[in-house]
């Protein structure tokens, strides 16, 4: 039997999705892409974009305005992502068969991401080089 063909068991309405349940993710932010200036932005010149309120808000919530010219997928431009902290990006990938948006890359020193499409919503998956 393929992944595709496994049928989906139903979640109950106080079970924990699979992801974090059983995958070992971890939250890690809720991306909100926006038009709006907002404050504190800071720019990504890389990636053409504005990120903001991340190490401010209690919920990690992050807006982000992209640039007209932003390379980036229109889906990750346009809807709202939830981002998990793996332990190993590469594995994360391998173990499941998920559609990739956007290259497995590094945003900044030590912080590899990459985002995913499920049910046409962007994911973003994010590994932290640990440091002592």
């Amino acid at each position: 039997m393929t992944k595709k063909d496994k049928i989906q068991r139903i979640r109950k309405d106080y079970e924990l999705p699979e992801s974090t349940e059983k995958w070992g993710w971890r939250y890690h932010h809720l991306g909100i892409p926006t038009k709006k200036k907002m404050p504190d932005e800071m720019y990504l010149p890389h990636l053409k974009f504005y990120v903001s309120g991340f190490s401010t808000s209690p919920f990690g919530v992050e807006w982000m305005r992209f640039e007209d010219d932003c390379p980036i997928d229109e889906l990750i431009k346009t809807v709202p992502h939830v981002a998990f902290e793996v332990d190993d990006l590469n594995k994360a990938l391998k173990e499941h068969d998920f559609e990739i948006i956007a290259e497995p890359g590094s945003p900044s020193e030590g912080v590899r991401t990459t985002m995913i499409k499920h049910n046409e919503a962007p994911i973003e998956l994010i590994e932290f080089k640990k440091t002592i």
